[in-house]
């Protein structure tokens, strides 16, 4: 019993499972050069407007009355205000889902 306990650390220890035995990454996700990464932020600028805009128009379903009228003919303030936390709420979701 007492050689497999002292066995243990000397596995974790051992130069096989280091980092600096590992074989390099063949390929990354990350921009190299300056075009590409500006490809990528107009992807994802593209990506996250449009999912805003679609939140926003299932926000607006899934509420009583036409939000979208509301705001633009009656001049509701406060119906702009829930219209403006529905999107900063859904826009906060697809940043963190981009991000992780």
């Amino acid at each position: 019993m007492k050689k497999i306990l002292f066995s243990i650390p000397a596995l974790l220890l051992s130069p096989s499972l280091m980092a600096a035995d590992m074989p390099p990454a063949v390929a990354s996700w990350h921009a190299q050069t300056l075009l590409s990464a500006l490809g990528n932020v107009l992807i994802f600028a593209a990506i996250g407007i449009a999912s805003a805009i679609m939140g926003f128009k299932l926000f607006d379903w899934c509420t009583p009355g036409d939000l979208q009228k509301e705001i633009i003919e009656n001049k509701n303030i406060a119906a702009a205000i829930v219209a403006a936390a529905a999107i900063l709420g859904v826009s906060i979701i697809i940043a963190a889902s981009m991000l992780g």
